[in-house]
């Protein structure tokens, strides 16, 4: 029996052929293999050959006269590919079309179809440039020959392969074939004429190169193609900003379009560039490199260089919609119900807007200037602000019938206290109340020591603050490490720069005093089994220690108050129902999910705005968060085409705390050349590097990018292989 296999080079057709003799010899069969070698490169038409016998094989010549053809190109089908192919024998095609696109000069054979391209790229056989389908085709053929399974995987195991086997399977189950047709006439019915290769000159005629005109377009298996790929930080951006978008305008020194990018998304960017904890910097594939892009500073930097400017589309329905909660979360809905055209209202409890951001974030880490300048674009936009009134659950009742849709944003209104000995005693105090006093209220002081319980940013926070209101010493005990807080790094950093003390693997166990704390007991913890953060939990241990104190501000976090709901009302997956009837009121920010960040919180705002239009009937798209394992990984990334830079480091004022007070102490960053670090993962800068690579010359500068001249382009991949970015993949044709 002989077999001859029609592939491209990179495609792996010996091995192919090496593969099939191999589960013939487990058989105690006699075979040959071998294939063409030449100075083909990538792309180019390549032939194997295997021969199989009971008896040993003398004959070395190439196979003219196949019994059986493999083609693991369908572009190579053609008179030269059946050229001496017997009557009844396979020819097996890598193809995803089906047996009936096939005409009638192919019925002579056992015609089989396998995809053996997009089966081996599920099975990430090969790169990202090359598919092999080698392993995957020779299954297909297996499972056509008689070979069985077990033989198959066995050859597998013994030729080091056996991690493409499951490819190799699929192939053998999904194998589709018709048998030969023997009811027509041969003669008629046979192949093209035979192939005839031009007759080759002396070496003595060969005077001069001549252009050989042939369209090696051809050749190809694969062609590659211009993508946008997720990049990694918008991936992890909750707010769902187009983070590449306003870096790479901001790189090419157009500000103006990187802050409409920026609006596009959020009303919030100078809040978020000064609070966020910056997610997408985590992402930010440079961090494997020479350290993350500082996206939370450029974003910033747009936000307090331009003059902000947006302008309401025009609804052919407006809407009418109440927003209960001044937070980021409402002010993120009403923002995006304003731009599409609607009418949006926002209720608040206090005096004035902001929720958190107003009464719970320091002014040396948000500027109120800042926040106005924001909050000023709501009523720009038309959005009518209702605030220092809280709704009791009658008027709630009222808005849902007075509007075509309410959603509520009241964030975690309940804090957290300790179930503790002495937990009443004065002195101990709500952080989030205390520095709601720091905010509204002029001249608050604090005297004594001051014990800080918590690690996130309002445990931070809270310490800073004590120190700018007259403390002189501030402890924050946590019952995890450092490295574990939930807190900014950089805050955790600037807290201890300011003088801030800090005790790791310390829980609270009791409050000390009779008419006033004077101590807290803290039991050293020792650290077990991750818990359902996925952090180390805390096992609280018999050793404790005294802690005097004159003061002690709690920082233990929050969770959702519903009893300012309706009786019969409940929120379930961000929908308000009644009796388990769905309402026309929705639930956003940490209402609706807890997530607990300004960046969320806006994310879920826009998102619930989203919901609102689609339930009301308009045809919008419906914010969500991008699944970040579909994100541009690092290792796709070409390092080595990017040259090292330090990232950029945000200016700090420097002096004493008292002498600073609640003025901003992180200045941001100096100019935007930052930008200019950003990889640009999955998005194509027209870098020209698919065009200096290509050795065909195929890719041409256009306007807008590049075009690709595929009908001398043979899919050897260079270009998709040196793209610094992965804006390129391989497509089958």
């Amino acid at each position: 029996m002989e077999i001859r296999l029609h592939g491209r080079g990179g495609q792996g057709g010996v091995t192919c052929a090496k593969i099939l003799a191999a589960c013939y010899a487990r058989e105690g069969k006699h075979v040959q293999t071998f294939g063409d070698y030449a100075g083909e490169r990538s792309g180019a038409p390549v032939r194997a050959y295997t021969r199989v016998d009971d008896a040993p094989i003398t004959n070395r010549n190439k196979v003219y006269r196949p019994d059986h053809v493999m083609v693991l190109d369908r572009n190579l089908l053609g008179a030269d590919t059946l050229e001496g192919l017997a009557p009844g024998g396979i020819l097996l095609i890598n193809t995803n079309e089906p047996l009936e696109s096939f005409d009638a000069r192919y019925s002579l054979f056992r015609l089989a179809t396998v995809d053996a391209t997009g089966i081996a790229r599920r099975h990430a056989i090969g790169t990202r440039t090359v598919v092999i389908v080698n392993t995957t085709i020779a299954g297909a053929f297996a499972r056509l020959a008689g070979i069985p399974l077990e033989v198959l995987e066995a050859t597998y195991r013994s030729l080091g392969f056996l991690s493409n086997f499951e490819a190799a399977r699929e192939a053998y189950e999904s194998v589709r074939s018709q048998p030969a047709r023997t009811d027509i006439d041969l003669a008629a019915s046979a192949a093209a004429a035979p192939y005839r290769p031009a007759p080759v000159e002396p070496l003595t005629e060969h005077v001069a190169s001549q252009p050989t005109g042939i369209r090696t377009g051809s050749w190809s298996s694969q062609r590659p193609r211009y993508v946008e790929v997720l990049a990694p930080c918008n991936a992890w951006c909750p707010a769902g900003n187009d983070v590449v978008g306003f870096v790479q305008a901001l790189a090419k020194g157009d500000i103006e379009e990187a802050s409409a990018v920026l609006r596009r998304t959020t009303p919030l960017s100078g809040t978020c560039g000064r609070v966020c904890p910056a997610p997408c910097m985590e992402g930010c594939n440079r961090a494997e490199y020479d350290g993350a892009l500082q996206i939370r500073g450029l974003e910033r930097w747009v936000s307090d260089h331009t003059p902000i400017r947006v302008r309401p589309a025009k609804a052919e329905r407006s809407l009418k919609i109440a927003v209960v909660g001044g937070g980021p979360a409402g002010i993120a809905a009403a923002w995006t119900l304003a731009l599409a055209g609607h009418r949006a209202t926002i209720h608040e409890r206090e005096r004035v807007l902001g929720g958190l951001l107003a009464t719970g974030i320091p002014s040396y880490r948000l500027p109120r200037e800042v926040l106005r300048r924001e909050l000023a674009l709501l009523e720009d936009l038309g959005i009518e602000v209702r605030a220092g009134h809280a709704l009791h659950k009658e008027e709630l009742r009222r808005l849902a019938k007075e509007n075509d849709a309410v959603i509520l944003a009241t964030g975690l209104q309940k804090t957290r206290r300790l179930d503790l000995p002495g937990a009443e005693l004065p002195g101990i105090e709500d952080g989030l109340h205390f520095l709601r006093r720091v905010n509204l209220e002029e001249n608050v002081r604090l005297y004594g020591d001051v014990v800080v319980l918590g690690g996130g940013n309002s445990a931070m926070d809270c310490a800073r603050s004590a120190l700018r209101v007259g403390v002189k010493r501030v402890t924050i005990a946590y019952r995890r490490t450092q490295t574990e807080m939930p807190a900014i790094r950089e805050e955790i950093l600037e807290a201890l720069h300011e003088g801030v003390e800090l005790r790791v693997l310390r829980a609270p166990v009791a409050f000390a005093g009779e008419t006033h704390v004077v101590g807290v007991d803290l039991a050293e913890v020792e650290l077990g089994e991750p818990d359902e953060s996925g952090r180390r939990s805390p096992v609280v241990t018999q050793r404790i220690t005294r802690l005097p104190c004159e003061n002690v501000l709690l920082a233990l976090g929050q969770s959702p108050e519903l009893g300012f709901l309706p009786e019969g009302w409940g929120v379930h997956e961000g929908r308000v129902f009644e009796l388990g009837q769905p309402l026309n009121v929705f639930a956003a920010g940490d209402l609706a999910t807890g997530d607990g960040t300004v960046a969320h919180a806006i994310g879920s705002g826009r998102r619930a705005a989203g919901v609102v239009m689609r339930a009301l009937g308009l045809q919008v798209e419906i914010f969500a968060r991008p699944e970040r394992a579909a994100a541009v990984p690092a290792s796709d990334i070409r390092f080595d085409h990017f040259e090292r830079r330090d990232s950029a480091h945000e200016l700090h004022a420097h002096g004493r705390v008292a002498d600073l007070g609640f003025s901003e102490v992180n200045h941001g960053l100096p100019d935007a050349l930052e930008s200019h670090r950003c990889f640009s993962c999955g998005h194509c800068t027209h870098c020209d590097t698919c065009l200096v690579y290509c050795p065909e010359g195929v890719v041409r500068r256009e306007e807008q990018g590049y075009a690709l001249d595929y009908t001398y382009c043979k899919g050897c991949g260079i270009c998709v292989h040196e793209c610094p970015r992965k804006g390129m993949e391989m497509t089958t044709p």
